[in-house]
């Protein structure tokens, strides 16, 4: 009854395959992009990037035998086979290379987490689907527009949500959403230069102690009675965090600017940093294991 679902998956499908296939083959840092991942590690840094380019031109292949409905069911069986190898290959990179870099979806450095591993399975489900139907795609699509229309929409959200790699074209954008409608700017123009503020925190010793935690440039600026604050984004530990500096507005003190790590996903305070005389640096800014605040 629902056979059309199964057959609209090579559509889900393509679209995966190319646009890993694009990064391999086409993007500019498809060589830097190689020597980051585990397959470094796996064939050596000689023959990373052929073999990197080599499975991009495979996933190209693939991609295009599943828009042919001639290639049916051959083309579903070679996604199987290509996302279970896949699959199988982010194993092997948490265990030999953990923090390397999946090189899957984007040239940005993006270690291998739980994501990744749903997205295969979700991957892997839609190659199973794809070579049992018994229709081809285009008379799915012809007979179930909206129905299909929809399904593949949430697919593709789907494998958008589960690619790490891929949060800077849709997560950092509703963070910094949420940003401005919790923190709204003052109406009236700041009396001290936002340059002044920025300068002042990378002269504090807080900066200097955390700055290697942080993952982006400024976000967000306001002011809170004698204090601006400057937010960032930033790791600690597993956790994505929002790095809030508080620093003073109408003095020059840096030894007074204060550090606040909120995450990202409940809105926790999950540690805090002073520069006060005699507290010694907190775990977590020494890179140990990170003890909630």
């Amino acid at each position: 009854m629902l056979s059309w679902i199964s057959a609209v998956q090579p559509l889900l499908l393509a679209a995966v395959l190319l646009w890993s296939a694009r990064l391999k083959l086409a993007h500019p840092q498809a060589e830097a992009t190689a020597r980051r991942t585990a397959l470094a590690k796996l064939l050596g840094e000689t023959r990373v990037v052929p073999a990197f380019r080599a499975l991009g031109a495979v996933e190209a292949a693939v991609a295009v035998a599943l828009l042919v409905p001639a290639a049916r069911p051959l083309s579903g069986y070679a996604a199987v086979a290509l996302t279970a190898g896949f699959a199988g290959y982010l194993g092997y990179a948490k265990v030999a290379a953990p923090e390397s870099s999946c090189g899957c979806l984007s040239a940005a450095r993006t270690p291998v987490r739980w994501r990744a591993f749903a997205r295969a399975g979700l991957l892997i489900a839609a190659g199973v689907l794809a070579a049992t139907a018994t229709t081809g795609w285009i008379g799915a699509l012809a007979d179930n527009p909206g129905p299909a229309a929809a399904v593949l929409v949430a697919e593709a959200a789907a494998v958008l949500a589960l690619s790490a790699e891929l949060d800077r074209h849709w997560l950092d954008h509703l963070r910094q959403l949420r940003v401005r409608l919790t923190h709204p700017l003052p109406t009236g123009g700041f009396d001290i230069p936002l340059a002044s503020t920025v300068e002042q925190l990378h002269r504090s010793p807080v900066w200097r102690d955390t700055a290697a935690l942080l993952t982006s440039d400024l976000r967000e600026h306001w002011d809170e009675g004698d204090w601006r604050l400057l937010l960032f984004t930033g790791r600690h530990g597993e956790r994505g965090v929002s790095a809030v500096f508080a620093v003073p507005r109408l003095r020059y003190e840096p030894a007074s600017v204060r550090l606040a790590l909120v995450d990202e996903a409940t809105g926790e305070t999950v540690a805090t940093h002073t520069a006060a005389p005699d507290t010694p640096l907190p775990d977590w800014v020494h890179g140990r294991e990170p003890v909630p605040a």
